[in-house]
């Protein structure tokens, strides 16, 4: 495998959470809040992975279960499961977005030089919304590339 090398910057921070016991990662610059799982704004006719909007700091903000878009088991939501809220880019704009997950785990100080490219099988994920893989004491945790994971053109496939 390849190593991923970062133009910005040789270390990063990345937010660690899981999801159907698999660890994932956020950059940190991409984390505006986290919080508890609270009810939602459900909307019609949308996919079941997106659960609804909330008012977050007076903005409507898109919730999606990345559970349910990673076509893992539902599981009902408890004091564990948490709203990562991130800012994305579209059209040169900065928007924001909620994410499901089971629970946030930690945060996480990597080098470009541990990120590995993704292999296209062994995820339950389309390779092309990763930004890599990391093996950090025996763990492996699943980089999420948000800007591609979150964009109108991927919003038909979330």
């Amino acid at each position: 495998m390849q190593h991923v090398e970062s133009a910005a910057s040789s270390r990063g921070q990345y937010l660690s959470f899981t999801i159907g016991g698999e660890e994932y990662g956020v950059d940190i610059l991409r984390v505006q809040e986290i919080r508890g799982w609270e009810k939602v704004r459900q909307l019609p006719d949308t996919p079941e992975y997106v659960k609804g909007v909330l008012e977050l700091h007076g903005n409507i903000v898109p919730i999606i279960d990345l559970r349910t878009r990673f076509n893992l088991a539902d599981v009902a939501y408890d004091a564990a499961t948490v709203i990562i809220v991130l800012s994305v880019e579209v059209d040169s704009r900065t928007l924001a977005f909620g994410v499901v997950v089971d629970g946030v785990s930690d945060v996480l100080d990597i080098s470009s030089s541990q990120i590995l490219d993704a292999p296209n099988l062994g995820t339950r994920i389309n390779t092309r919304y990763l930004a890599g893989m990391v093996t950090l004491n025996k763990r492996i945790v699943i980089l999420l590339n948000v800007d591609k994971l979150l964009n109108p053109e991927g919003l038909e496939l979330l």
